[in-house]
């Protein structure tokens, strides 16, 4: 029984012994693979890391080379894409860009392709950054409407054959870029060629009458009015009197014949005037009834004496043709004797300034020059009865 106890004592010891080799065993088996483990995953991450930091670092350099190259398009674009630098590098400066863009705010916001072809088709005329100013003033829709203007400075650089020319022109009347060059230019030029206007003549019409293309409308009671001014083709005043009549409205003709007619004029004579004053045309009923007053009524000259000097008609009331008469009077009643012999009303409205100061009021004592000269002035101070009180109406064009 002795033995039997010390056998189990034994197992036991034998028993703790096995087991805590094997758990020693067991935690360096559990040791080694969690350093093997913690090498491996330390490894693994270790690689890892240096691996994202390189595909980092090639992002980076990638996406920084990419927005290098964004940044360069975008400088290009703003520097191209901005109407603002289209005009600095076409030659305005920044006082005249200030003017175009206070006149057509819409231009800041133009299309820069269309702006820059527009320009560049305008920079061979000899048009500069002063002219572009006088364009917009014009025409602030310049740039804005969708044409085809190419065509246009060809085609007008065939009928006036010079480029400053055709510069003249457009800055007297933008509009010419702007008219339909089938429905309006053409048909127009064409009227006029058929009547015998050579280039010169077309040139001179286009700047003296910025209005020409779009107003011009023939019919055969136009051109029997031309015929009864009896002014030839191979007169120079006929490019004058065509265009003015063919410009005009045919009510507006009648109604300032009617008007002449009440002075006394037969049909005759008010086209013997047109046809040696075209411009009388152009004047307003208005104008002719007052100056035709004056000159009948004040100046005591017979209405006929407008034939043989229009100008009567043309000079203004007000500064000019009441101011010189009432002069003349006063010297005649002074008994004054002036610089020239013979004393010619005619000849006294149609001086310069300076001409008619220096032989009606500077030749006399300085007392008495002074005295003419105040009433000169006081002549031309003179202000219209009711004037601010006036009601204009509008009709539009004037002839």
């Amino acid at each position: 029984m002795h033995s039997t106890g010390k056998r189990n004592f034994l197992a036991v010891i034998r028993l703790l012994f096995t087991s805590s080799s094997l758990v020693r065993k067991a935690g360096c088996r559990n040791l080694i693979s969690a350093t093997f483990t913690t090498r491996c995953s330390t490894l693994c991450l270790n690689e890892s890391e240096e691996c994202i930091e390189d595909s980092d670092l090639s992002s980076r350099r990638k996406k920084f080379d990419y927005v290098g190259e964004v940044g360069e398009k975008e400088k290009v674009r703003d520097i191209t894409s901005s109407p603002l630098q289209v005009l600095r590098r076409w030659g305005c400066d920044d006082d005249e860009i200030s003017k175009l863009f206070t006149r057509r705010p819409a231009l800041q916001r133009a299309n820069v392709a269309q702006l820059e072809f527009k320009l560049s088709l305008l920079k061979p005329l000899g048009i500069t950054s002063s002219d572009l100013v006088k364009i917009l003033n014009c025409r602030p829709r310049f740039f804005s409407c969708r044409l085809v203007l190419d065509e246009r400075i060809n085609y007008f650089m065939e009928i006036l054959g010079s480029k400053e020319v055709l510069r003249r022109v457009i800055i007297r009347n933008p509009s010419l870029m702007l008219y339909d060059l089938d429905d309006k230019i053409k048909p127009a030029i064409e009227y006029y060629k058929r009547l015998g206007f050579s280039q010169q003549d077309l040139v001179a019409m286009l700047i003296s009458r910025p209005t020409l293309i779009p107003r011009t409308n023939f019919n055969n009671e136009k051109f029997e009015y031309i015929e009864k001014t009896g002014v030839t083709r191979e007169s120079k005043m006929f490019k004058y009197v065509a265009v003015i009549i063919g410009v005009s409205r045919m009510e507006t003709i009648e109604e300032k014949v009617r008007n002449l007619e009440k002075f006394g004029f037969s049909e005759e004579e008010i086209w013997h005037l047109y046809g040696k004053c075209p411009i009388l045309l152009s004047l307003s009923v208005e104008k002719v009834q007052r100056n035709m007053t004056f000159v009948i009524a004040s100046m005591k000259l017979p209405a006929h004496s407008v034939v043989k000097h229009p100008c009567l008609l043309l000079l203004n009331l007000e500064s000019r043709l009441k101011p010189r008469a009432d002069l003349v009077k006063r010297v005649l009643e002074m008994r004054l004797k002036p610089l020239i012999k013979e004393v010619s009303i005619f000849r006294a409205v149609r001086m310069s300034e300076k001409r008619f100061l220096k032989v009606y009021v500077m030749c006399h004592p300085q007392d008495i020059a002074t005295e003419l000269m105040e009433f000169y002035e006081k002549s031309k101070n003179m202000k219209r009865l009711a004037e601010k009180s006036k009601k204009y109406i509008r009709k539009g064009f004037p002839f």
